[in-house]
Order: C-alpha cells, then structure tokens, then sequence
C-alpha cells in the first residue's frame, strides 16, 4: 500500500499589533498630583496630607494613606513606598475610592424612632404596569423588597362572590390578585434585602365581615412577626432598630364598604392626560422644587387631596364600623381629623399617626404651611401619594416632599425616568437599608425652631463637581 505524504504550508500574510488603550489621566488630575507630590512621588505624609485637606477626610491618619498605597504596590516596582501619577489616578477611580462606599454598610443611627427617617416607600405595589389596565400580581412586589422598598401599599376590595379579598386599583380595568398571594410573598422576601420593619399600608375597602378575615389572614401569615401595639394608638413610634425583622400594618380609619362606595360613585375626579415629555425614555426633567411650589402659589392657594385617600372619618366612626380583632392589628394609625389642613397637621402629644396627602396636595400646602409640615414630621409620619392623573406610572419631584421632612414619598416602582433614578439613588446610601436618617434641621432645632423649606439661607459651601467618563 503506498503511502502518500502531507504537506502543510503556512502564511503570515500579516502582521497586527494588538494595544491595551489605557484611560488618559484628565490634566485635572495631573495637577492635583502635582501639589500633593515631590519629583513625581506621593509618600504616605503627601497622601495622607491630600486626605485630611482635599478629600475632607478629616479622621485618616497615616495607616490609612499606606494602606491605600500597599493596594497599588504591584503598580510601584521602582516606587514601594508610594504612588506616581498613574496608581494614584488608578486609586481615585478605583474601586477602594467609591462616592458611596458599597462595604460601609449600615452607619447611621438606628435607634430614633421611624419619624427620624426617609423610608424607602412604593405605591400601588402591586401593579404590574399603568394604573388603568395592567395586571396585579405578587411579582412586583417581590421585586420591590429585593431592592430594598420597606413600604408595600396594598388595596384591599371585595371580591365578585363578596366572600374573600382581591387586590386591585378600584374602577379600573385592573386584573386582580389574591390578598393572601401577596402576604405570603411579603413573608417570604421581606428581609432579603434589609433587616429593618416592613411596613404594609392598607386601603381598605372592606365590610366588617371581611375586615376580620384580613385580620385571620394577616396572623396566621406572619405569625410572631407582627408588631401589634393594641388598639390604642402609640405615643411615640419605635425605632427601626427596635423593629428588625418585624412585619406593621398601617391602614387609615376603615369605613363600612357599602356607605363608601355609595359616595365614591356619586362623583368623580377630572382626569388629565400626561405631558407627552413623560413619555420619553429618559422622563421628564425634575423640576426645582422652590420653582414649582412659586408656580402652584400663582395659580390655586387652596389645598385639595385626590381620592385616593380620604381620611375624613374620626375615631368614633371608626369604632362602629371596624371589626375589633382586625382593629388591633394596625400598629400606624392613619386618619385625617375633620376640620381641614390646620386640625390634620396639629402635633398631639400623647399620640403619633400617619397623614396622606397627594403630590399636588403637599405642594399647595407647602406655600403657607411649610413649618407646619416640617413640625407635623418630627413626630409622625407623612405620606405623599403621586397624583391621580399618572395613569402611565411616572413619577414627581422627590425633594419636594423630603425638604419638608415627609418620611413616605411613595413612588410607582413599576415606572421610569429621573424621578425614580434620584428615588433609587437616595436609598442606596446606609446600607440600602430601606431607611435614611433625615438631617438634624428638620428634627428638633435649638430653642424648638422648626425649618422654614423656604427661607433663603447663607450659602455655607460650594461645593464643585467635575465628571468624567
């Protein structure tokens, strides 16, 4: 048999050079190494120096600044006993130099009571998409306590057959989702992202009857995570510290379903469509808050809520029309006392509650109420729901009701655009804890001043932010 031979040949037709394109360091930076340095060298004296006098880092003592530099030691083969221009530029951008430290975790004070907080809040959590037509389901929500949201709004109508609870947005030609199908996935995924209360706000829309199935349903889910304080309202609210790992209801006084209905279809709210702008992948630009309250105080003084929330009924209606076991579970009590805006922001000193007031409602009543709000805040908590008009589920302007010290801003999770960037955002800092301390000044002030959101102050810092891709 003959044997045949092979025969490879091999052509380099060509020849490439492959070159790793480094980020060139901004001439910014190049001069700032200049002032911290000597002959091209940055010791742990300059480092430590740049720490305490450019980077305010009032507290970093030199085994910070070498620990920063036995970090770029493999970059230092000539240089181990400190940085050149490009560890330095390295470490400015690296990851030990972040603008919000992800391994600082929790660091704010826990024990205050939840007044003291911006808490991480949603509305209508349930929905999957718009307001008027999307699906209920658990799913969203689940999303919402993975990323950390530690309000979750549920409401709570009669099903058809009248004998059990859907989830839904009431007259819309939203898609139901079981009560229980939600609570149990409030269970099982409300600590996965933080420790600290879960707190479920209820609009309730329930018959006697069915307000004490709620209460069956509610214990037999969760059990000994429950905060129930008892049917009296607290004098003061507990601490998130205090509160770990515990589950609170927080409803508003709950009406006869039947008389509500009755009233609620006697009329109804104009509804506008939404600026086309909201409807851009990016949203809308937020707008400055003082501008926009300057804009509302040259068009309608007067303060009106949405729908949504009408908590016009006192405790004494509440009694006749509330099942007692179901009563007992609401550890934040939710109400807005007769007799307008002035009565609903009175301070009691003996008990603590929950106010709503919708995104246009906070905004008018910001202009001659400010102080009001931000006193009313130190001690309870206030909501603020968006408009009714967002059948598309954007988002407004945070800061209006931050500045004023409302501790529920509650956003459509479900939504899009710069609104909900600058939600995210704000909650990514202690920890992504779900809770934000808020500043001393909307606290208790020297000699009990309160913050005026619109005094105009001295300007204490300018503080100049360069960014670079």
């Amino acid at each position: 048999m003959a044997t045949s031979k092979q025969t490879y040949k091999v052509c380099f037709c060509f020849r490439r050079k492959f070159k790793l394109i480094v980020a060139e360091t901004p001439i910014e930076i190049k001069t700032l190494f200049e002032t911290y340095s000597e002959n091209g060298f940055m010791n742990v004296d300059h480092l430590h120096r740049f720490l305490i006098e450019y980077q305010n880092e009032d507290k970093a003592t030199k085994e910070d600044a070498q620990a920063i530099i036995d970090t770029f030691k493999h970059l230092n083969i000539f240089q181990r006993k400190g940085l050149h221009l490009d560890a330095f530029f390295r470490y400015l951008f690296g990851d030990i130099n972040p603008p919000l430290s992800s391994t600082l975790g929790v660091h704010q004070d826990m024990t205050a009571p939840l007044s003291h907080y911006f808490i991480y809040t949603g509305h209508n959590s349930y929905l999957t998409g718009n307001q008027l037509s999307s699906d209920c389901s658990d799913v969203p929500i689940i999303k919402a306590l993975q990323r950390g949201v530690r309000v979750i709004e549920l409401d709570m109508w009669p099903n058809s057959a009248k004998d059990d609870i859907d989830i839904l947005h009431g007259r819309t030609l939203t898609t139901p989702v079981t009560l229980i199908k939600c609570l149990r996935s409030i269970k099982e995924y409300a600590f996965t992202a933080s420790p600290y209360p879960v707190v479920i706000t209820l609009e309730d829309h329930l018959t006697p009857d069915l307000q004490a199935k709620v209460a069956e349903m509610v214990t037999e889910t969760f059990g000994d995570m429950l905060f129930t304080p008892g049917p009296e309202c607290l004098k003061e609210f507990p601490s998130p510290d205090s509160l770990q790992k515990r589950v609170l209801i927080s409803t508003k006084p709950p009406k006869e379903y039947l008389e509500s209905k009755s009233i609620k279809e006697k009329g109804s709210v104009s509804q506008k469509g939404n600026d086309p702008a909201e409807e851009e992948a990016w949203g809308k630009e937020v707008p400055d808050p003082k501008l926009k309250i300057e804009a509302d105080d040259k068009t309608d003084p007067n303060v009106e809520e949405d729908s949504e929330d009408e908590e016009d009924q006192d405790d004494g209606d509440r009694k006749q029309t509330t099942e007692p076991k179901y009563k007992s579970l609401i550890a934040i009590h939710a109400g807005k006392p007769k007799g307008g805006l002035e009565e609903a922001l009175k301070v009691d000193p003996n008990k603590v509650r929950r106010l709503s007031l919708s995104e246009p409602a906070l905004e008018k009543a910001a202009i001659t109420h400010g102080t009001d709000i931000v006193r009313f805040t130190q001690r309870n908590i206030l909501r603020v729901y968006p408009k009714g008009t967002r059948f598309n589920s954007s988002n407004y302007n945070p800061h209006i009701g931050w500045m004023h010290g409302a501790q529920m801003v509650a956003f459509n999770m479900q939504g899009y655009g710069r609104s909900l960037w600058l939600m995210h955002g704000m909650f990514t800092s202690n920890g992504g804890c779900g809770y934000v301390k808020k500043p001393d000044f909307l606290l208790n002030g020297k000699a009990n001043e309160v913050f005026d959101p619109t005094a105009s102050l001295p300007v204490k810092k300018i503080l100049k932010v360069s960014i670079y891709g």
